[in-house]
């Protein structure tokens, strides 16, 4: 378990909590709205924004991009697929790798999206100096950092659960 926080920065950390899980709220609420709009998921107008914005993607850099598991990226671009959003195709450099494409009907989807909450979190950044942007980029990943040794340490060390035992 982490160590209790001192009293005298429990509230300043309280405060950078609430507001870290405002931009979380925020951003998920924006998506759901914006993708109801086009008779969307969330999820399936993240990876529309993703591929117009970079490109072809292969699933597991889709994957990594979205923070989600490729079981999950796989079952999102299914459902696209039979949409006509999306295809796989084989890479040309190496042929084991299957890249997702937008397909014309998805592309012309992704344009047609003109605000989306990555867009507004970036203006809203822009609004802070170079010296700020670094330094805040440096404080997020030194938490995320935290936050992820927290859970290997914490979850890695918890015994299986009992269907897991069994299997």
């Amino acid at each position: 378990m982490p160590a209790p926080i001192a009293s005298d920065i429990k509230p300043d950390v309280d405060s950078v909590l609430e507001a870290i899980l405002y931009l979380y709220t925020e951003s998920r609420r924006l998506t759901k709205e914006v993708a109801r709009q086009v008779e969307l998921t969330g999820p399936q107008l993240t990876v529309l924004k993703l591929l117009e914005g970079v490109g072809d993607l292969s699933l597991s850099a889709l994957s990594e991009r979205i923070r989600a598991q490729n079981s999950t990226v796989t079952g999102i671009i299914d459902r696209m697929e039979r949409e006509g959003l999306v295809v796989r195709a084989r890479s040309t450099e190496d042929r084991r790798v299957v890249n997702i494409r937008l397909t014309e009907k998805g592309g012309r989807i992704a344009r047609a999206v003109r605000i989306e909450p990555m867009e507004i979190f970036r203006a809203a950044l822009q609004t802070l100096s170079a010296r700020e942007t670094r330094d805040l980029l440096a404080i997020l990943t030194k938490v995320a950092r935290g936050v992820q040794s927290i859970v290997k340490r914490e979850v890695g060390s918890q015994p299986p659960k009992a269907d897991e035992a069994n299997q």
